[in-house]
């Protein structure tokens, strides 16, 4: 993913405490054409997978897996961060937002996250893991197999690719951020 990780140095920003804004072509303007080659190297790595479902959180996520799930003709369930009054079957889980520095109660009917579903979770980053816990704690909730789970980016400096692998989680990051410091971005 070159031409992701050159957009990431061209037009990332870094701000204190560890925030890259990359909101001109991931999660407020996007690129189409990178969104659909994320969403290809997301579909090719995860290929050998038993996957029947893909799944993401709001907002950012959104576009990213209804492209994989196009390209690997899937259906795909977005979490949502408010209880709407008519979601039937909800299940819900808590997560807290890294950049937002909130809380947020999540959740999903159970009628489109079911025992007979083989997941894949779509997501723009993967800073702490909190959204990712609460992605497992859905699936457990539903009793739904997560098969893995697709990142744009990681923040190496926190704790959420060790989290994942410490849970035994299959996950794709398609660039790595090693270091924010003195706000200098640094790949991988």
């Amino acid at each position: 993913m070159d031409k992701l990780k050159t957009r990431i140095l061209q037009d990332g920003k870094c701000y204190e405490g560890g925030i890259l804004k990359v909101d001109s072509f991931i999660n407020h303007q996007m690129d189409p054409n990178l969104m659909m080659e994320v969403a290809k190297e997301f579909s090719q790595h995860f290929g050998d997978a038993h996957i029947n479902k893909i799944v993401t959180i709001e907002a950012s996520g959104i576009a990213p897996a209804i492209l994989v799930g196009y390209i690997m003709q899937l259906p795909v369930v977005f979490i949502k961060k408010k209880e709407p009054k008519t979601m039937e079957n909800m299940l819900t889980s808590v997560v807290h937002s890294f950049t937002k520095d909130r809380s947020y109660t999540v959740c999903i009917s159970a009628d489109y996250l079911t025992l007979n579903d083989h997941v894949l979770f779509i997501d723009d980053f993967l800073a702490n893991g909190n959204a990712s816990m609460g992605v497992i704690d859905l699936c457990k909730q539903a009793g739904a197999h997560l098969e893995g789970m697709g990142f744009i980016i990681e923040k190496a400096f926190q704790k959420g690719g060790e989290l994942l692998r410490q849970h035994g989680i299959r996950y794709k990051a398609l660039a790595t951020v090693e270091s924010l410091e003195n706000c200098e971005i640094k790949l991988r």
